[in-house]
């Protein structure tokens, strides 16, 4: 009995130091969770856009090798290792917080000659520009180039604090100045300019409310400054108008959308 009475606090003490660690360990745990990017729980902030686009993987490679189809010239891209980049470039960030440099790994996989005196800038022309391109073939937009044929009209964002994209809400255009889209496209943007050589267009909304080009568009704050002035020779402006205006360089085009219109009848034609 006296052997069991003296154990009994060895015994009780040895157990109290067990559970003291034990907290201990769950509490440094808990800790180093809180501060982990990976692990750390946060609620989903709601952003205005839309989510990141079904597909997106499917959709990126899939464009990707029938750009490479369409135009054997642009050599042999890793469209596999370009949706990987994308996904580096944004996943376990914050969707607001994407700038340029984030892509750079995407913009040298994708890099692509462009031929002088073919590129075609635009602002608030985006239908009329494109439908130009497709009709004539002389030109090329940042849209027909690899980057843009295979980005266009998507959507993606990443997610703050766990890999993969966010299929539910991601910042509109505007919604923050460093969003993953309006990045993407200021980096697909300056390169195109600076690849640009020779003579350059651009076409230009002369009927639009205000400015014929924004001050905050992309045109004005990236791809003019990014221009080499040593390798282009020239810009040539268009501006058009609606298919009553005076300037009149596209309205065949607009008038095979609008054949009925009076500014279509041939007698009117000067």
């Amino acid at each position: 009995m006296s052997w069991h009475r003296a154990s009994r606090p060895v015994i009780t003490d040895h157990w109290l130091r067990s559970i003291q660690a034990l907290v201990l360990v769950v509490l440094v745990v808990n800790i180093v969770n809180a501060h982990a990017p990976g692990l750390q729980k946060n609620p989903s902030k709601k952003y205005n856009g839309a989510g990141t686009t079904y597909n997106l993987r499917n959709i990126i490679i899939g464009r990707c090798y029938h750009y490479m189809s369409l135009h054997p010239g642009v050599g042999d891209k890793n469209c596999s290792g370009i949706w990987q980049e994308l996904v580096d470039a944004v996943q376990r960030k914050d969707p607001c917080k994407i700038t340029e440099e984030d892509y750079k790994h995407l913009a040298l996989m994708a890099v692509q000659t462009i031929p002088c005196d073919k590129t075609l800038l635009w602002s608030r022309t985006n239908d009329l520009v494109h439908r130009y391109t497709k009709a004539t073939e002389n030109f090329i937009t940042l849209e027909d180039t690899f980057l843009g044929f295979v980005f266009n009209g998507l959507m993606w964002c990443g997610k703050t604090f766990r890999p993969g994209m966010n299929f539910k809400c991601c910042p509109a255009w505007n919604e923050c100045d460093h969003n993953s889209i309006l990045s993407f496209w200021k980096m697909a943007s300056a390169a195109f300019a600076r690849a640009s050589c020779g003579s350059v267009n651009v076409m230009l909304n002369g009927s639009a409310d205000g400015d014929i080009a924004r001050k905050e568009s992309i045109l004005r704050t990236v791809e003019i400054p990014t221009m080499d002035p040593t390798r282009v020779s020239e810009v040539n402006v268009w501006v058009i108008d609606d298919i009553q205006g005076e300037d009149k360089p596209v309205q065949a085009l607009q008038c095979a959308e609008n054949p009925n219109h009076a500014a279509c009848n041939r007698c009117n034609y000067q």
